[in-house]
């Protein structure tokens, strides 16, 4: 006698349950994308960070001679260094994210 009513009820969180898992996927995949490119802009804003203050201890260099300046140029060169060893790590941390993303 209620058979209408459960088979309905059943066809009908049947529905609901498919149009939550394509809803879950697009989200998932919209989360997906822009971590990507947060990743990529983290990694060019690192570069442009880099030649930025490379061409800045150049400028400084040429600029004078003082005692001072050339102290502050190596705080900048050593601070340049600990930078491409940041960008070394996170060259290695993107790699190894994207063998894991291939597995997955």
């Amino acid at each position: 006698m209620w058979d209408w009513a459960v088979w309905g009820a059943l066809i009908l969180g049947g529905i609901a349950g498919i149009g939550a898992t394509a809803l879950f996927a697009a989200r998932a995949l919209q989360v997906w994308h822009r971590l990507k490119e947060a990743r990529r802009h983290a990694a060019d804003s690192l570069g442009e960070l880099a030649a930025k203050g490379e061409e800045t201890a150049t400028k400084v260099e040429a600029a004078g001679d003082t005692a001072e300046l050339q102290a502050s140029v190596a705080r900048l060169r050593v601070s340049l260094a600990k930078l491409a060893v940041l960008q070394a790590a996170l060259a290695e941390a993107e790699e190894t994210a994207g063998w894991i993303t291939a597995l997955l």
